[in-house]
């Protein structure tokens, strides 16, 4: 006769067959192609490759349209081609993704609520040379010299020739080197350097930047980091770093001998430069610390092994500087999202940062790209950039556009019934305006000082805070090679340096605060809230099929 305990026991057997049963139920019906949402009621995100995989069916991959561009790279196209997505010519409509140049501010204005762009209009409050340093003066006079010393002295000339000029005659040594650069260059053009005060263009509108004339080297070579920072939302702001970035050399050995300053293979480190030069090297293996292109991951463990290098406080430094540089952009970004974007859904940024070492480690910031070159003309760029772009277009989550032809019951059949109530894009998700209630409380906490807010603001989500912490969350599981900078429980300390308090910053700052040890914790408030269509609760939305 069985015990209680035998019997008990077979029971809770049975109940984890049946749950094992379920689970991979579950998993055999969500389609390789496809994510679900950490949360109910949330449509499930397209799951980009750069290896082929099982595509979509075909009524499905029809309407993944992706914008052809003639700067599209190779590492875009593989990744998008190998998820189903089907590359058309720019004169294309209904397209769902694109890859291309900055555009006016006004043209955002155009996308349609299921279109992803690869800008944020504005970006060029920092993607500019002139732009970024008028900004990071803004905030040396406002909180001081020391806080925002992360870019070597500048002047944008003509208009500040004056100021240039008597920085010159205060600097006279026979060391004073400056490095002249048009404002909207990249890849090095118009590039020289300068120590002599004739030598400096008269008319042309151009940028004089301090040269760094003691640059960290290593092999007594010169070199910068190219970091890549990907921005998925200004207000709130949400940054998250790349570890595995490129380690540019200059391709001849460096020299402070003022004759040397017209050999650019000695003092520009730009790829697009040295490897004109017969002596450069091409460096075939990411893991290698051979030719003059490393992979930042390869030098952080040179730099550990061989310099004895503290490599954690570095990336502190580094991240400190990414933060300082963005929040420099932050004001004018917004603006710029706030009147020309309708759908938090459409654009996100990936920058590229220039910066160079000092020989006392201290990070200068050189530029800011915003089209950072993705070629990969190398197994090295390959192995940095490939995973790089398929990790990007996961984070910032693509769905699948509205067809008006297939209704959803129909698509979920197609697919294999994946266990969601809703497959294509629900705008709502991404919808801006607010309620009467949604607004007062705005307006009530940013107001209020941290240690208040920190009490309450999570006290009574609205729908639209849900839609940003659901949003916020999903893009967290998909963080890999990517790391989150920012919010985090600690970044409260750079809000002193923003224009304005922001309401959504606050409310990440109190949601990192909570539940930055246990995020399960924080993930279940949601998928309660989620499960009721809470966060589908909008004001004076009209349902459009995009």
């Amino acid at each position: 006769m069985e015990t209680n305990n035998t019997k008990k026991k077979k029971d809770t057997d049975l109940l984890h067959e049946n749950e094992n049963k379920l689970l991979k139920i579950k998993k055999s019906v969500i389609h390789p192609c496809l994510r679900l949402s950490l949360f109910p009621n949330v449509p499930p995100y397209i799951k980009f490759s750069d290896n082929k995989t099982k595509l979509l069916p075909p009524s499905i991959r029809k309407m993944l349209l992706w914008k052809h561009s003639k700067i599209t790279p190779y590492v875009v196209r593989n990744v998008v081609t190998n998820t189903g997505f089907e590359i058309l010519n720019e004169s294309i409509i209904e397209w769902s993704g694109v890859w291309t140049n900055q555009r006016k501010c006004t043209a955002y204005r155009k996308l349609h609520n299921h279109q992803k762009f690869n800008h944020l209009p504005g970006t060029v409050e920092i993607g500019r040379k002139d732009n970024l340093w008028r900004n990071i003066q803004v905030k040396m006079l406002r909180y001081g010299q020391k806080q925002f010393n992360i870019m070597p002295i500048t002047f944008v000339l003509p208009r500040e020739r004056k100021k240039f000029q008597n920085e010159w005659a205060k600097n006279n040594t026979q060391t004073q080197c400056w490095i002249i650069k048009p404002p909207a260059s990249y890849r090095g053009d118009g590039i020289k350097l300068v120590y002599k005060y004739k030598q400096v263009p008269t008319f042309s509108t151009i940028i004089a930047q301090k040269y760094v004339w003691n640059p960290y080297l290593i092999n007594e070579t010169k070199f910068d980091l190219r970091l890549y920072v990907l921005l998925t939302s200004v207000n709130p702001l949400q940054l998250y770093w790349y570890k595995n970035g490129i380690v540019r050399f200059a391709s001849t050995k460096y020299s402070t001998d003022t004759k040397s300053l017209n050999n650019r293979y000695i003092h520009l480190t730009n790829y697009s430069v040295n490897k004109h030069n017969e002596k450069y090297i091409v460096n075939v293996n990411a893991n290698s610390c051979e030719g003059h292109k490393w992979t930042i991951e390869t030098l952080w463990k040179y730099l550990e092994e061989q310099h004895q290098v503290d490599i954690n406080q570095l990336q502190r430094r580094l991240i400190d500087l990414i933060i300082k540089t963005v929040i420099c952009g932050e004001n004018g970004i917004t603006r710029s999202v706030i009147d020309h974007l309708r759908s938090r859904y459409n654009a996100y940024e990936l920058f590229g940062f220039d910066v160079i070492l000092d020989e006392n480690l201290k990070p200068w910031l050189l530029e800011v790209n915003i089209s950072p070159s993705l070629e990969a003309s190398s197994p090295l760029d390959r192995a940095v950039k490939g995973p790089l772009m398929q990790e990007i277009l996961n984070i910032v989550g693509f769905h699948i556009p509205v067809n008006k032809k297939i209704p959803e019951k129909q698509l979920a059949a197609r697919l294999g019934k994946p266990p969601v109530s809703r497959l294509y894009l629900d705008n709502r998700i991404y919808f801006t305006s607010l309620s009467y209630s949604e607004k007062h409380k705005q307006s009530k906490y940013v107001k209020k000082k941290r240690k208040d807010y920190l009490q309450d603001i999570l006290n009574s989500l609205t729908p639209d805070d849900v839609r940003h912490l659901i949003s916020y969350e999903d893009e967290l599981t998909q963080l890999k090679s990517f790391k989150k900078i920012f919010p985090t429980h600690k970044t409260c300390k750079y809000f002193k340096y923003f224009d304005k308090q922001r309401y959504y910053n606050q409310l990440l700052d109190a949601w990192e605060n909570k539940y930055h040890e246990n995020r399960e914790e924080g993930r279940n408030v949601l998928k309660a809230l989620c499960e009721k269509g809470f966060h589908l609760r909008t004001a004076g939305y009209i349902r459009q099929q995009s």
